[in-house]
């Protein structure tokens, strides 16, 4: 390991002496003052997410925004970690929640400053220290992150990017500093992180790939479930977990939904992503966009035919496609990351349901229909994290994120997840 990358690690060991007795309200204000560099600064640090990634600056700016928002639930938020007085027969019987030190954070580049923040700062305020390895074409926002810490007061070490590659994560992982550790990424990924954490017996939290199902029934808002079906998908060039990747249609529905969807979803051609009115811009890296047309041809190879082609006009840039789908396509057990939708039809909502689970991923779903009865048969049913009706998945942060199955464990955002990187510490006495 290199120098550089021990110091910091030390640092962050240092800095977590110190930092886990300073109290709770006093971390919150700190957290609050970065929220204002951030959302004072939004446009600022919009420009270096889309340089680093292609994302259109509209959606980089509402990025930083919305970590500014986070960042302020936080700030005001009950503490949900001060000590619990248990009834019992001991004359003390409580709960402490006692940090656990250091946490590395693995992030990717698709939210490049959301996915950081949403894990560091309840680790944070829980009295973690934290250390990033972020993808490598976002150092830049890395270190940005960095700053905005220092500047709002927080003390050195308590948040440090570590400038590294893939191949140091092993070793900073089984480190004794890091006593725990948060992934954002590929299912790959995260077995590998969770292999490592595992054999050294330190807490792991994953939040892993998704192929969200959007399931459209014969009684929904059909020209809204289409506008808001376009964006789901091809938002952030589709780059997104969370996106919708499956559009599971009622049979009797087809042929008045699907016009409406390909009209909204021909809305976005890419555009330069400086221009704060463009929707699409490219993906961010060529070699993902080299990886959507080899899974785009996969799918073709096993049956899928081509509702709207998906053609790459650059090295990063496609005009959207969208395909329909059987079941048994081995494209179903991938996640399609980029501009790419998929289309499956239902015959009712059995089958649709049933369509929905039958893949290896469990992040998050969306239901259209007006009937509470059917509503209430999906929100039972689905094997998701999170479960929308009438709406497309976006995070937020009073509630708890995260994925059942291939899509990783434990919880993100929300007071639940001020306890991930805790010690549940029990105290009896007589």
């Amino acid at each position: 390991m290199e120098q550089s990358v021990e110091n910091k690690l030390l640092k962050a060991d240092k800095a977590f002496i110190e930092w886990k007795n300073v109290s709770f309200a006093d971390r919150q204000k700190l957290i609050k003052k970065a929220a204002e560099l951030l959302k004072n600064n939004s446009e600022k640090f919009g420009k270096i997410i889309t340089r680093e990634m292609n994302k259109p600056i509209s959606q980089s700016i509402s990025e930083v925004e919305k970590c500014a928002l986070m960042m302020n639930y936080y700030a005001a938020a009950e503490n949900v970690l001060r000590p619990e007085k248990i009834d019992s027969e001991y004359s003390i019987s409580e709960i402490h929640y006692v940090p656990k030190g250091v946490i590395l954070g693995i992030m990717p580049w698709n939210f490049p400053f959301w996915q950081v923040l949403r894990f560091a700062v309840p680790a944070i305020l829980s009295g973690n220290t934290v250390v990033l390895k972020h993808a490598s074409i976002c150092f830049g926002s890395g270190n940005t992150i960095e700053e905005i810490f220092l500047e709002a007061g927080f003390p050195e070490g308590v948040f440090q990017n570590l400038e590294v590659g893939h191949k140091d994560v092993k070793e900073i992982l089984e480190h004794p500093v890091i006593k725990g550790v948060s992934l954002t990424g590929s299912e790959k990924a995260g077995a590998e992180v969770a292999s490592i954490a595992g054999q050294k017996i330190k807490k792991s939290l994953l939040e892993l790939g998704g192929s969200d199902a959007f399931i459209v029934l014969n009684d929904a808002d059909l020209d809204e479930a289409a506008k808001v079906g376009a964006l789901a998908r091809l938002q952030n060039c589709g780059q997104t977990c969370v996106a919708a990747k499956r559009f599971i249609i009622q049979r009797d529905i087809e042929f008045d939904f699907l016009p409406k969807f390909i009209e909204e979803y021909k809305k976005y051609v890419p555009e330069d992503p400086m221009n704060k009115e463009t929707k699409l811009s490219g993906m961010a890296r060529a070699d993902l966009a080299d990886d959507l047309e080899k899974q785009y041809q996969k799918a073709l190879d096993h049956g899928a035919e081509a509702i709207i082609p998906l053609e790459r006009i650059s090295d990063t840039e496609f005009n959207p496609g969208l395909i329909s789908i059987k079941e048994g396509n081995p494209i179903l057990q991938e996640e399609l990351f980029g501009p790419l939708g998929i289309v499956m039809i239902a015959k009712d909502d059995d089958e649709a349901l049933e369509m929905a689970n039958n893949i290896p991923f469990g992040l998050s779903n969306s239901v259209w229909t007006q009937n509470r009865e059917r509503q209430q048969f999906f929100i039972n049913g689905l094997e998701s994290g999170t479960v929308n009706i009438n709406r497309m998945t976006s995070s937020d942060p009073r509630f708890p994120f995260g994925g059942t199955k291939s899509s990783g464990y434990g919880t993100e955002l929300s007071l639940l997840a001020l306890k991930e990187f805790v010690t549940a510490k029990t105290i009896l006495g007589k």
